[in-house]
């Protein structure tokens, strides 16, 4: 399962380059973390991360699914979680 999830994340991250979030995805993922966590710490962590694991299309399915506005596709479901443990490495690292 553990190896199943490092080979997810580094396909992830190894992925063709695509767009990368913009400034105001940023902020938008950040209003919503605070929503959720209301950690300035963490969301900052979290927001700077997602700027560098994820591209612009992904960053609107993460916020979606942090506002509950939609869940991740079942296409997004495994790169939607990689993304979540890999943040969480970063911004949590005794999670």
């Amino acid at each position: 399962m553990r190896a199943a999830l490092a080979l997810a994340a580094l396909a992830l991250l190894t992925a063709p380059a695509l767009a990368a979030p913009t400034a105001a995805q940023k902020d938008e993922f950040y209003a919503a973390c605070m929503g959720i966590a209301q950690d300035a710490k963490l969301c900052g962590c979290k927001a700077d991360a997602a700027m560098t694991l994820i591209d612009e299309r992904f960053m609107g399915v993460v916020i979606a699914s942090m506002k509950g506005t939609s869940s991740p596709a079942a296409g997004d479901y495994n790169a939607y979680n990689s993304y979540v443990a890999r943040s969480n490495q970063i911004c949590k690292p005794n999670y």
